[in-house]
């Protein structure tokens, strides 16, 4: 029930710091989310050609003890709880080279109806696993995230092609350099992630605009919320916490 996939970071991975991107982080988990759920007989192929339906992810939290570096070879750990009613969380673990945890996430996963762009309430399709393993990369619940403050607008962005996966919409990494892009580099050299949690919760098509908003008034005491909207429809697109530490 352990899917475990090793990854090499190269230049094409990195920020300007030689770390690991958060968003390729994300795309590595969604990578090996897709691979694993294919090994479990349930891959993004057999679900859209017999069901009609998609994996989408709603919540991520990520919690980075060490940013890995370029050059390293890292392995990523991966493994799906009990299915719930209409979501399915699936847990990670990041290892350097020596075996020692340095990253451990956790995840809540729907399946989508590809026509009606909802979530597949009528259960097209019955998820169930072999056995199932209760152990928990990260022994919390991600409970819903709200601003305490009023926000600033950071920036405005317009979702184009280079943003847009197979599923037509904004991808989840993609979410992630949104929220990056919404401090300059002189923020970036102070500061690193500590943890970060996204929730998507609406989606984001290709030419929809939307404006990222922040508070930052008690960054390094309760962490930077972000959320972004849509313009247009004025709904909320993305809402996140990110626990920043200097460096």
């Amino acid at each position: 029930m352990i899917y475990t996939k090793k990854y090499h970071i190269d230049w094409r991975d990195i920020d300007f710091k030689k770390e690991l991107k958060l968003s390729m982080l994300f795309s590595y988990f969604q990578e090996a989310s897709s691979d694993a759920s294919e090994e479990l007989g349930y891959s993004i192929d057999r679900l859209e050609k017999e069901f009609g339906v998609a994996w989408v992810l709603m919540k991520m939290r990520v919690d980075i003890t060490r940013h890995p570096k370029l050059g390293e070879t890292i392995t990523i750990e991966t493994w799906p709880l009990e299915p719930g009613r209409l979501s399915y969380d699936r847990d990670f673990l990041v290892k350097d080279s020596e075996g020692n945890v340095i990253i451990k996430a956790i995840s809540t996963w729907i399946i989508m109806n590809l026509k009606e762009r909802k979530i597949d309430r009528g259960q097209n399709v019955t998820i169930s696993y072999p056995t199932i393993i209760k152990e928990r990369a990260i022994d919390a619940k991600m409970k819903k995230l709200r601003a305490t403050d009023p926000l600033d607008t950071a920036y405005t962005k317009m979702i184009g092609y280079s943003d847009v996966d197979f599923n037509g919409h904004l991808n989840n990494a993609r979410y992630v350099d949104f929220i990056m892009d919404a401090f300059p580099v002189s923020e970036h050299k102070k500061y690193k992630v500590n943890s970060i949690e996204v929730h998507f919760t609406n989606e984001a098509l290709p030419g929809d605009v939307i404006t990222m908003k922040k508070n930052i008034s008690h960054a390094l005491k309760n962490g930077i919320y972000i959320e972004g909207t849509n313009d247009e429809t004025n709904e909320t697109v993305f809402k996140s916490k990110t626990v920043i530490i200097a460096v």
